[in-house]
């Protein structure tokens, strides 16, 4: 599977876990098929849910006018997928971790999501 889409089905299965009480694992069955196993997207899912903490305090040290609780659950999930990237995964270049949010954002969420999520995790960068 290709980074694109494991962060696709990464973010439909973090997605799942903030609006439903289910585990990771079920929740990247629900997004993936059978014989879909991926290093990246486990990666993902399961190094947000172990730092999830840590990554909404840092994206909350990182928002202007506007407190975490008041995102929404596609903008809080991308900006947790994006964090972990930048936090924890040393491979992934900034940049592209920023971009691929951006576009997922652009998919999953509103005309302003991804200019939002732009802002928030540049500002993490620095």
């Amino acid at each position: 599977m290709k980074r694109r889409l494991a962060r696709e089905k990464a973010f439909q299965a973090l997605f799942q876990m903030d609006s439903h009480e289910i585990s990771a694992q079920e929740a990247i069955e629900h997004v993936t098929e059978e014989d879909q196993e991926d290093k990246f997207l486990n990666e993902l899912v399961y190094g947000v849910n172990q730092y999830l903490a840590d990554i909404d305090a840092a994206i909350e040290k990182n928002l202007e006018r506007w407190s975490f609780s008041r995102l929404a659950r596609v903008e809080k999930t991308l900006l947790r997928m994006a964090a972990y990237e930048l936090l924890y995964q040393e491979e992934v270049p900034p940049q592209i971790a920023i971009n691929e949010a951006v576009e997922l954002a652009k998919v999953f969420g509103e005309e302003q999501s991804g200019k939002f999520i732009n802002g928030v995790l540049s500002k993490m960068t620095k």
